[in-house]
């Protein structure tokens, strides 16, 4: 015997269909859960605000020694600022970690160091960030770093000076010598030596010391992630578990009944 066709047709429960007012109604009759976990997650966010440590920019600034310039422009480096980065990237700062690493027991620094030289300018920057607990080690760093520079500097500047000394000395035995001589064309070479004595002179005028501007001097605001950044955070996703977990548990609620009736 054929059964109709319509003793076939599936089945659609009520139940499996879920409108926007079942929804709400969830939501209604779980505000409790709702606001019992937005509650732990805001205030969860907010203990990790207060406790985190606040983190600050460390700056470091050097001048670098200067020369008479070649041409009309301003003040030139003695050595180029670029080379001076190249040989901290390189030669200070590895050694300087690993000494300051061993000095204090450490696995490694929790703090990294930018150095550059901005644009257009005679200095050399260091930049750390850090937190205030860390900020003797940052000093040390820097400091360290900053005086190897200075060292070097120095030495460089003193062989420039004595350079140009030795070479006015010269001329100036050379002027005396020409003046003394009856040859001709002496005034031209008394001329030649008198402006070369003034081109030294002025050369030695012009050099200048490099120097420590600013020694891990600490930004005025905090860096990083702010708490009220944080706090904004654990507000958007205290609601968002919070929706959801109202949900889960009416799954779980009617998963339960279910098993219930069956059983």
């Amino acid at each position: 015997m054929n059964e109709s066709p319509n003793s076939q047709a599936p089945r659609h429960p009520a139940d499996d269909e879920i409108s926007l007012v079942d929804l709400t109604k969830i939501l209604v009759r779980r505000w409790k859960t709702m606001a019992a976990v937005f509650l732990v997650i805001v205030l969860a966010g907010l203990a990790y605000a207060l406790s985190m440590e606040r983190t600050y920019e460390y700056v470091s600034i050097y001048q670098v020694a200067e020369q008479k310039p070649s041409g009309s422009n301003g003040p030139a480096a003695l050595e180029l600022p670029g080379s001076i980065v190249a040989k901290v990237s390189n030669l200070y700062l590895g050694s300087v970690t690993r000494e300051l690493i061993a000095e204090n027991s450490l696995e490694k620094l929790p703090f990294d160091v930018d150095v550059s030289n901005p644009s257009d300018t005679l200095l050399v920057r260091f930049v750390s960030k850090a937190t205030t607990q860390n900020e003797s080690l940052v000093k040390a760093l820097h400091g360290s770093m900053l005086d190897k520079i200075k060292a070097d500097q120095g030495a460089q500047l003193e062989q420039r000076r004595a350079s140009l000394e030795s070479q006015l000395a010269s001329a100036r035995r050379s002027l005396e010598a020409t003046q003394g001589s009856s040859r001709a064309l002496v005034s031209d070479l008394v001329t030649s030596y008198i402006n070369r004595i003034a081109d030294l002179e002025d050369e030695l005028a012009y050099l200048r010391d490099g120097r420590v501007v600013e020694t891990a001097v600490q930004g005025l605001q905090p860096v990083g992630t702010g708490r009220s950044l944080i706090m904004a955070l654990a507000i958007v996703l205290g609601a968002m578990i919070a929706v959801m977990s109202a949900f889960i548990m009416q799954f779980a609620a009617s998963v339960r009944d279910s098993l219930v009736e069956e059983g």
